[in-house]
């Protein structure tokens, strides 16, 4: 069976991409199925950063297809960018490059929609957007009228549908923002800037739910690299103070266009700790001290946004929730170095809501703000772990920790990571992580 996906099991920066780039190795295709350039990896290669947000991670690993699925919505000049970075640092497989014909393409009047969108909740609170206009290009698709594919931009029809969606879109702005801010689009203008963004993109777009389809049918092994957090899943997480996909393991097939029979193992990521960004309830944080330490020492700011994000204790029963809600068959740990010289280490094991305990995870935003946390305390460790290269290395009280947050989330610890880089990555058992390269 060809198929292997990568989930994060959080609210999202659980730093899937250092994952997929070392198991992209064992693999012939990866795939990005869904959410846009509003998710940033982080990649070390080496001494060598890289920061994507919309091309696959697997595009570093040589002899590797990366695939840009159809359930992706897609900002053309964000894809261009990358490309240019990549080459002009002489990364040589962006040929093997495919982007779906069928992915949703962002437009200036969708990051205009989410400027005006964004805090417009009922109580005005923000609801996270990163303002890359992914939301509102979502909200097109599903609403169809003014919904633009990649494959349309190579028609006859394409400056018809730009000169209606932005006549369309000039009025819904000009009734939101004040008659000081509102600055109309221009269709021309548009149309030609997307003409020649399609015209250098035309070489890698493809078809490519038929390709995946008959490449998992032929027995190809293929990689699905998820985007932003299970948490974040905008059917199942947090609601609204989510994505506007379905980010946890449901939407694998749903956006990739792969059937569920084609992947057969699931890996979760989880930090060593819970992070979030934006708006929402965040039953574990700590605005305070320790809260500021796991940021700094983890340096918590986001790879798109650059954000400081909200930081707190590990939360086993929201991962407990996204493992099962996501089939995970491994967990993959992270970070655990940023844990070293803390006083002592908590870990949510429960929640408390109106006196009574469960160890469930609430389906309403309402419920979720009035949790209390159940705590569980460990001993600390002051060692440095980054120069660890087996479980041996480690400190007791780390053993301890990673053995105990196994036990709460019910499912094996199949890797621990001690760092950014390839080299910096503990197998446990038979991990197939354990013949990475640095």
């Amino acid at each position: 069976m060809p198929g292997t996906c990568i989930i994060g099991l959080q609210w999202g920066d659980e730093a899937k991409g250092k994952i997929v780039d070392l198991l992209t190795q064992q693999h012939d295709i990866v795939v990005r199925y869904q959410g846009g350039a509003n998710a940033g990896h982080t990649v070390v290669v080496g001494d060598k950063i890289y920061k994507l947000s919309l091309l696959p991670s697997g595009v570093l690993t040589s002899g590797v297809t990366c695939v840009i699925a159809g359930g992706v919505v897609f900002n053309p000049a964000k894809a261009i960018e990358e490309l240019d970075e990549l080459q002009s640092r002489n990364v040589e497989d962006c040929d093997n490059l495919k982007i779906s014909d069928r992915v949703h393409v962002i437009f200036p009047w969708h990051f205009a929609e989410d400027r005006v969108h964004d805090s417009n909740t009922s109580d005005g609170e923000n609801i996270g957007t990163t303002q890359r206009g992914i939301g509102p290009c979502y909200g097109d698709k599903v609403g169809r009228s003014y919904a633009i594919r990649l494959g349309d931009l190579y028609r006859d029809t394409f400056r018809k549908q730009v000169i209606h969606n932005t006549k369309e879109k000039n009025r819904t702005l000009a009734a939101l923002l004040p008659k000081d801010e509102f600055r109309p689009l221009d269709a021309d203008t548009i149309f030609e800037q997307y003409r020649e963004y399609a015209e250098r993109l035309k070489p890698y777009v493809a078809d490519t739910t038929e390709y995946l389809l008959s490449a998992a049918e032929a027995g190809k092994r293929i990689l699905f690299e998820g985007a932003q957090g299970a948490l974040l899943d905008v059917d199942h997480g947090t609601y609204p103070f989510v994505t506007s996909s379905n980010s946890s393991g449901v939407g694998v097939s749903n956006g990739s266009g792969v059937p569920a029979r084609y992947i057969n193992k699931v890996i979760g990521i989880v930090k060593a700790y819970t992070t979030r960004v934006g708006g929402g309830p965040f039953p574990v944080e700590q605005d305070n001290e320790i809260g500021q330490q796991i940021r700094d020492q983890g340096n918590e700011y986001g790879t798109v946004t650059k954000r400081p994000r909200r930081c707190g204790w590990l939360d086993t029963v929201a991962v407990r929730y996204t493992s099962r809600l996501s089939g995970v068959d491994s967990i993959c740990l992270m970070l655990l170095d940023v844990l070293s010289g803390l006083e002592e280490l908590k870990i949510c094991t429960a929640y408390e809501i109106d006196g009574v305990q469960t160890t469930t995870f609430p389906s309403h935003i309402d419920d979720l703000r009035r949790v209390q946390p159940i705590y569980e305390t460990l001993p600390s460790w002051q060692e440095d772990l980054t120069q660890a290269q087996s479980l041996d290395d480690l400190p007791q009280a780390a053993l301890n920790y990673v053995d105990r947050v196994s036990q709460l989330i019910g499912i094996p610890i199949e890797m621990v990571s001690v760092g950014p880089a390839r080299s910096q990555t503990i197998p446990v058992g038979s991990s197939p992580l354990v013949t990475a390269t640095p």
